[in-house]
């Protein structure tokens, strides 16, 4: 950039650097706490508060449980003056809560700002002039001498007007612009403001050290404030209060430093706002220290409630930030949630959350972890679980989480919980465009047989076939009246809730050509949920876009016969049951299935025996008589045809 050479730093450091603050590596208690927010903070206001608007905010603070409160410049408006008038006529400051204001060190603004606060239970007087050496030299065109006279001359005043004004009154001091002032400068200006005072362990006073202006690094400013606290006189009747502003963006960091440099109170605002960029964020340094576990004395326990009354009465818009929507930290943090639960901890280590959101009133579903188009399979997972109890399968999260952030992506917004939920309703357990399975029985046989009505369009057509289990045994009417292929690869169920009435949620996934496709289904029956998954994750097959992907009605009925009567059937028995010849019947079945009758009599056969083998006791010798085959030997070989082992082999392996 251009023009850099007229810069130069306008700090200055104190005459002796200590750095014992650099030995301390936290703050061990909690600082007195002002609130500046209806004074610094109102003033910032492109439209400042009205009476009762501030009225409403100074409840709030005290609410929060601020003890301390700069509610104004009485002497700069007649709204600031009816204010504190209210305050004190209504009743409003409570015995442990003591109201601030300030003046200038000017006689007039000094007797204006006392008439303001007569009758005050308990009230601070401010008081500041500005001592920097561009102030000193540009506005005011004193001297050192002259500067400090302002300020004793003003104190000298507050003193003896608190002696003359009804109420209880302490007085606190500002070196105003203290960044751009020789450090020990002001400190001889607040000992001049102290000799007048005499402060006493009954009657403490405030030297308050602004960053009026933010010019100096936060180490620097903790180094300046050291050397203040170890220079002042009455060091230990005196009350040191920092008032950080937030030019460079280090208030904060200037308020945490300086406590642990020896400062015992913090003047700030809520959110920070203020002159320029603002003050002080007290929040942020009191949550900070919560975190360390360490109480802040201040209750933010409601911050959705605080945010509002807040944004309602400045008219500013506060942003709370504890969102997630990168993948890999929202995965974090359901890991971390769920190893707490696990472990059943007390103490609060989850990933990328420095306090429990619960602590502040926020949620983890929609105030923490939140979904857009960056977000991974893990948060998307966590929103379903907590909102809807609804555990995705691990296998199943990856595609859903695709389906979610494709929402977000072409929608450019954030999603909420409720939508999250409708996509995973939409994809996975309402997708049934080309057919359902409208009915079913079952019948034990060796296994299970079961009757499936499978609804394809407006026709409705009874399929037959047997399986392992009521799954398989669907599985294989799907496969059968469509003439495809899959593998059922993952199956997973769990409770949506208890009681009498409580539904059940199954998932379903089926391996077709190397992919994985996946389907859910919820029902008081668990069955009835199954099947429905599965239905829905067959209808996601390629084949099922295809015009005559699904058998005629002979065939169907052809195939029927063929697994009632698997044990016995031959091309006769079919000739007379179908009233066709042989010949026929044998081309049809080949031509309409891609698969000769013997092979389908075969393949059923060999379902069958899979299923004695691997539930029950028999012999192979029995089974084979069981299915259909009186050789032995004959079923050994084609069993090991089938399925590149034999029927031992298979018992020994299904059972390991």
């Amino acid at each position: 950039m251009k023009n850099v050479n007229k810069y130069e730093r306008q700090y200055f450091m104190p005459p002796v650097c200590e750095y014992d603050w650099a030995k301390k590596d936290h703050i061990e208690k909690a600082p007195v706490w002002c609130s500046v927010d209806l004074r610094d903070g109102n003033q910032a206001l492109i439209e400042p508060m009205s009476l009762d608007e501030k009225l409403e905010f100074f409840q709030m603070l005290v609410d929060i449980g601020f003890k301390e409160i700069e509610v104004g410049f009485p002497a700069a408006s007649e709204t600031e003056f009816i204010f504190m008038r209210t305050l004190i006529e209504r009743d409003m400051i409570p015995d442990d809560v003591t109201v601030q204001v300030l003046t200038q060190a000017r006689e007039h603004i000094i007797k204006k700002t006392f008439e303001a606060v007569k009758g005050a239970p308990h009230a601070v007087i401010h008081l500041y002039n500005s001592t920097s050496v561009a102030q000193r030299e540009q506005v005011f065109k004193k001297s050192k001498e002259q500067i400090k006279q302002l300020a004793v001359d003003g104190a000298e005043l507050l003193k003896k007007l608190a002696d003359e004004t009804e109420g209880d009154f302490s007085f606190e001091y500002s070196p105003e612009s203290f960044h751009g002032t020789e450090v020990d400068y002001a400190v001889e200006v607040c000992n001049a403001v102290l000799d007048v005072w005499q402060p006493s362990a009954q009657n403490k006073a405030i030297i308050n050290i602004p960053a009026t202006v933010e010019t100096a690094m936060p180490h620097v400013f903790a180094t300046q404030i050291e050397y203040v606290s170890k220079n002042l006189k009455y060091r230990d009747n005196v009350v040191l209060s920092l008032h950080p502003h937030n030019d460079r963006g280090c208030g904060v960091s200037d308020a945490e430093l300086g406590l642990l440099a020896g400062a015992d109170r913090i003047e700030g605002t809520l959110f920070g706002n203020g002159e320029r960029t603002g003050n002080v964020d007290i929040i942020t340094v009191a949550m900070n220290m919560y975190s360390y576990g360490i109480d802040p004395q201040l209750d933010f326990s409601n911050m959705p409630y605080i945010r509002e009354v807040y944004e309602r009465l400045t008219r500013m818009q506060v942003n709370l930030v504890f969102t997630a929507f990168s993948g890999s930290h929202q995965d974090a943090i359901a890991k971390g949630m769920a190893w707490r639960e696990e472990k059943k901890l007390n103490t609060w280590t989850v990933p990328y959350l420095p306090i429990d959101p619960v602590d502040v009133g926020r949620t983890y579903d929609s105030d923490v972890i939140r979904i857009n188009s960056q977000s991974g399979k893990g948060g998307i997972s966590y929103i379903l679980k907590q909102n809807f109890s609804i555990s995705v399968p691990e296998k199943m999260r990856e595609e859903v989480g695709y389906a979610v952030k494709q929402v977000s992506d072409e929608e450019h917004k954030e999603l909420s919980p409720q939508w999250v939920y409708e996509i995973f309703e939409d994809n996975y357990i309402h997708y049934t465009p080309y057919f359902q399975i409208s009915e079913c029985h079952f019948r034990q046989d060796d296994g299970i047989m079961a009757e499936a009505t499978i609804q394809y369009g407006e026709k409705k057509t009874i399929v037959d076939a047997n399986g392992n289990g009521r799954l398989d045994a669907i599985s294989n009417t799907i496969k059968q009246y469509f003439g495809i292929t899959y593998e059922l690869s993952t199956y997973e169920e769990h409770a949506l809730s208890h009681g009498s009435s409580s539904k059940a949620m199954a998932y379903v996934g089926i391996t077709h050509d190397g992919k994985n496709y996946w389907g859910a289904g919820m029902d008081e029956d668990i069955i009835k949920a199954s099947i429905h998954a599965l239905v829905v994750a067959v209808n996601k097959l390629p084949e099922m876009t295809k015009d005559d992907n699904h058998q005629d009605d002979r065939l169907v009925s052809m195939l029927n016969y063929i697994q009632t009567n698997y044990q016995t059937v031959t091309l006769e028995n079919m000739a007379e049951q179908f009233h066709l010849s042989e010949p026929y019947i044998s081309k049809y079945i080949k031509d309409k299935s891609g698969k000769t009758f013997g092979e389908h009599v075969a393949h059923t056969r060999m379902k069958r025996a899979k299923t004695l083998l691997k539930n029950g006791n028999m012999t192979v010798e029995n089974i084979s008589y069981a299915v259909g085959y009186q050789n032995v030997e004959h079923f050994n070989r084609t069993f090991k045809k089938t399925f590149e082992m034999t029927p031992l082999q298979y018992r020994n392996l299904s059972r390991e």
